[in-house]
């Protein structure tokens, strides 16, 4: 399945190291996690997907927070980190998010997909599957690598849709990772054209605990945006969003 191939591969070769990087690093746990379960607001009582799950971080503070949650990544070796750390108390499943969720149309109160939908071939159809999954009135919280930043690191014009390749150093080995840039424009429109209406846009601050421990990166932040972070919302029954054809 292409996520295996594009994701799945690297993550699995990375796992450990990055579920270590991941638990405290400046970019992941003070400035990801914050915005992003920040705009997850109060979920106690209500039924999550932690879509692109990783090594279970995300999906840990949602059940403290009193969620109920089902956990899904497409790379193996994730997935058996996620079940390590959740173990009983999340449901953790492999899946291709290119391809339809094996879930039933509105059984969730809420997804979240952090830092996962650049990864994706087929970004549109991953929006319309969290669509299905909801219930109306549900939420989906997305965050992503912010569109003007790709385009000042990698060139070329801002509003090409295109693959691109970043080379992780972790642990003293290389990892080349593939994602998806586009423009705003680009990922507003599949938004909207999954039904959802976005509630929501921010491109988040870090946290002040990064102020302490990684100044620099602190400062950076405050100056330039790094990620990108959405709340969307499926409307209520009878209130559809305006349909509109692409010019």
């Amino acid at each position: 399945m292409r996520q295996d191939r594009r994701v799945g591969t690297p993550y699995d070769e990375m796992a450990s190291v990055y579920e270590t990087h991941a638990a405290d690093s400046s970019y992941n746990a003070h400035y990801d996690r914050p915005a992003v379960l920040a705009l997850a607001g109060e979920v106690r009582g209500l039924r999550v997907l932690d879509a692109g799950s990783g090594p279970g971080l995300y999906a840990e503070e949602l059940l403290a927070r009193g969620a109920e949650v089902v956990a899904i990544d497409s790379s193996a070796a994730m997935v058996e980190l996620a079940r390590r750390r959740l173990g009983m108390s999340a449901e953790v499943l492999r899946t291709d998010l290119n391809g339809p969720l094996p879930f039933d149309a509105e059984t969730f109160d809420l997804v979240v997909c952090p830092l996962v939908i650049h990864y994706l071939d087929d970004r549109a159809a991953a929006l319309r599957e969290f669509f299905r999954v909801l219930r109306p009135g549900g939420r989906a919280v997305l965050s992503t690598q912010h569109p003007t930043t790709d385009w000042l690191r990698k060139g070329g014009s801002y509003f090409d849709t295109k693959e691109e390749v970043d080379v992780w150093e972790r642990d003293g080995a290389e990892y080349r990772v593939r994602f998806w840039r586009e423009p705003l424009t680009s990922l507003c429109a599949g938004i909207s054209d999954a039904g959802f209406l976005i509630e929501r846009l921010v491109e988040p601050l870090p946290a002040e605990t990064m102020r302490v421990r990684w100044p620099e990166t602190w400062e950076k932040l405050h100056r330039e945006p790094g990620f990108l972070a959405l709340r969307l919302v499926k409307p209520q029954r009878g209130l559809a969003p305006l349909s509109h054809s692409r010019q």
